[in-house]
């Protein structure tokens, strides 16, 4: 595995989608702070406004080249006209990080929840394989001559096991794992790297809304930097922060009626 220091490549290439707030967002500040100048970052997202000031923000701080994609990544055809842009522009990415993600509270016996089932899907699952697949030929090549090239997916350790009140968001973050663990194996013929980071409980808009206790609870700008670490080290599966990697392992380990038990009376992410 090629191992992405600060002397790999002249100008370092990143992409990174959910880029308008929260983890996106905290990640690509990292990136900038960590490569400067050396760095052409692509910021996607569906706030123009945002990503704009974010830009602009980056550029005054680091020096560091931001293009930013006004896009939503459930639309196939959006991110392949950005995919296209972007290689036409600045040559193939070394990392893309399929950040974007949404979170619902959902109950399977409402109808009306039912859209809200679909969305966190299409988010969540498809819109990693809409911000992949455009990318991975060139990437081949890239990796082919020598070039750093990696796909990173933002899962998260609510895709472990089923939380009562989040189906959508649990199965969706479960599919992401189970996804990129595919990938993962599919891509290692052509020596293109694939991490998956699952969050714990990070400060973001997502869990501001969260009215239950939230253990290890992380700050977005510690996260980012140890995800940036992480990413570099080209780490296959990683939880952040590492309290909750702890968890999940017994998480995994416990049978479903010690499960069941401990979820039975869990408060439950609330419906929108």
């Amino acid at each position: 595995m090629f191992f992405m220091s600060k002397s790999s490549v002249p100008v370092m290439r990143v992409l990174i989608t959910g880029a308008s707030s929260g983890l996106g967002a905290a990640m690509a500040t990292a990136y900038a702070r960590e490569y400067g100048g050396k760095l052409v970052l692509a910021l996607c997202g569906r706030n123009e406004t945002t990503l704009q000031t974010l830009a602009d923000s980056l550029k005054q701080q680091y020096q560091t080249t931001c293009v930013i994609y006004c896009v939503d990544v459930r639309a196939a055809a959006q991110m392949q006209s950005m995919a296209q842009d972007f290689l036409h522009r600045f040559g193939t990415p070394h990392i893309i990080i399929g950040n974007a993600g949404v979170s619902r509270g959902t109950l399977t016996e409402f109808a009306e929840d039912i859209p809200a089932f679909q969305a966190v899907f299409e988010t969540n699952v498809m819109g990693l394989v809409h911000t992949f697949q455009p990318f991975i030929e060139a990437m081949k090549t890239a990796a082919n001559q020598g070039e750093p090239a990696q796909l990173v997916g933002i899962a998260s350790v609510a895709g472990i096991r089923g939380l009562p009140g989040s189906g959508a968001y649990s199965a969706s973050k479960a599919a992401a794992i189970t996804y990129l663990e595919s990938l993962r194996v599919e891509m290692q013929l052509y020596g293109i790297a694939v991490t998956t980071i699952a969050p714990g409980y990070i400060r973001t808009p997502m869990t501001d809304i969260n009215t239950y206790p939230m253990p290890f609870l992380m700050d977005a700008d510690v996260f980012a930097r140890k995800a940036v670490r992480a990413i570099a080290a080209q780490r296959r599966f990683t939880v952040i922060p590492w309290q909750m990697g702890l968890v999940a392992r017994l998480m995994r380990l416990l049978p479903a009626c010690v499960w069941d038990f401990i979820m039975k009376k869990a408060p439950h992410k609330a419906r929108l």
